[in-house]
């Protein structure tokens, strides 16, 4: 539950990281009330002035809070999955202050009432600060544009048809164009509908032996041909999510080198897990998209590490046991990844392919220019959004103790690297790490 705390508070002991800024040193931060008042190498040098709480960080990592731009959170409508309660405390046991939602919630995010009512929801609750996107089809039906104009002033950070591709060329050319001229941003789920239809895993050697329908790697480059031909048509700003294979990381890569106002982001299943991960049909590694070949896992990792992906989301697509725990063709896509979107992060640190630094990049101030959120950067000034984390600590994914209410991690059972210790959001301590 979140703690009330004293007017200032000193950090003290602390291995200070902010890759907006290249920091990394030891030193102390100052919280003042619900912003950061000052930090640095030298701050409290000759000891702390009375009269301002103390918290030894015992040389841990103190670093801004996750942001994390791709997040289910269920409520409205689907609260037997996760509500903006459980998915604040997933979040912040994870270390994420800033958490950005999809619209594909009962009803859809399509208007500014249901938009203002999941604003304030989690204001009161007072846990990881929730932003919400709104759709860029009225019902997610991939016909009518919303009113992205009138959503964009209540506060929508962008616009997505959520899980599913805007499927017509002509509707996208139109959201484009409208968002192009309004400096709007427009998230899309990378993925042809007709050549993924009825796909279950990915397709290949693995989903031939289980019997399963596949969904082919070109789906998604497909798609993402098509969408960076119309971003040259409008010049509008365009995101991809969770892009999973290489040949789609190879059109984001050509439309940079072109200039063009594309960005992408992944998620720790496809850089960590690859499509053996489902074994003998584990619905827990059913994701969407699937997860991918070893030659495509090995393509995004080295992606995130070159910067052709731009952050890393948890994707978190809660479901609950009766969705999961069923034939493999019936189970639901998703797997929850709040709680462990660090830890997995890490491994990329841990193995040498990234410094401490760029991975932290990936997972704050990155995602928050995308979305122009004024968060992931210590700054003086900013709002106290911090996480305290010792990133050498070892523990083993165990997906019951979750605190979200959905225990579906394709992770479950994996030793990992990197404990969330603290977490604070405006000022106030939110988790304490038991």
């Amino acid at each position: 539950m979140p703690q009330r705390t004293a007017a200032r508070v000193a950090y003290v002991n602390a291995r200070l990281l902010d890759p907006a800024s290249g920091l990394d040193a030891s030193g102390a931060l100052l919280t003042d009330g619900e912003a950061i008042a000052e930090f640095g190498p030298h701050l409290f040098a000759n000891g702390v002035p009375g009269g301002i709480e103390v918290v030894d960080c015992d040389g841990l990592c103190l670093a801004p809070g996750l942001v994390d731009m791709r997040v289910q959170l269920r409520e409205p409508g689907e609260e037997h999955k996760e509500t903006l309660k459980t998915g604040g405390e997933a979040a912040v046991a994870g270390g994420i202050t800033s958490m950005v939602c999809l619209p594909n919630t009962h009803p859809v995010i399509d208007d500014v009432a249901t938009l203002e009512f999941v604003a304030r929801r989690a204001r009161k609750i007072g846990l990881a600060k929730v932003y919400p996107y709104a759709a860029a089809t009225k019902g997610l039906a991939g016909k009518e544009l919303a009113e992205m104009g009138m959503l964009a002033e209540a506060g929508a950070l962008a616009f997505t048809d959520g899980t599913q591709a805007i499927r017509d060329a002509q509707v996208m050319r139109r959201a484009l164009a409208y968002a192009a001229t309004f400096g709007l941003l427009i998230v899309q789920h990378p993925e042809e509908p007709a050549l993924a239809e009825g796909g279950l895993m990915n397709e290949g050697e693995m989903a031939t032996r289980l019997g399963l329908a596949g969904i082919p790697a070109a789906a998604e480059a497909i798609l993402l041909e098509r969408d960076i031909r119309l971003v040259e048509l409008g010049g509008a700003r365009y995101h991809a999510a969770h892009v999973s294979t290489a040949a789609g990381l190879e059109v984001i890569r050509a439309a940079k080198k072109r200039g063009l106002a594309v960005t992408c982001d992944t998620a720790p299943p496809y850089f960590a897990l690859n499509e053996l991960a489902v074994g003998d049909y584990r619905t827990f590694a059913k994701l969407s998209p699937p997860l991918r070949s070893e030659t495509d896992r090995q393509a995004v990792a080295e992606a995130v590490a070159d910067g052709t992906v731009d952050a890393i989301a948890s994707d978190h697509a809660p479901q609950d046991q009766d969705s999961k725990r069923l034939p493999f063709a019936h189970a639901a896509f998703g797997g929850a990844g709040l709680e462990t979107l660090l830890a997995v992060s890490l491994e990329l640190h841990h193995n040498r392919r990234m410094s401490m630094l760029d991975v932290l990049r990936r997972l704050t101030c990155a995602p928050a220019d995308i979305l122009g959120l004024p968060a992931g950067r210590l700054q003086k000034g900013a709002a106290a959004d911090l996480v305290i984390f010792d990133p050498d600590r070892a523990w083993k994914v165990v997906a019951d103790a979750f605190y979200g209410k959905s225990k579906n991690s394709p992770f479950d059972g994996r030793p990992v690297q990197g404990v969330v210790m603290r977490t604070v959001v405006d000022g106030r301590t939110v988790y304490l790490h038991a």
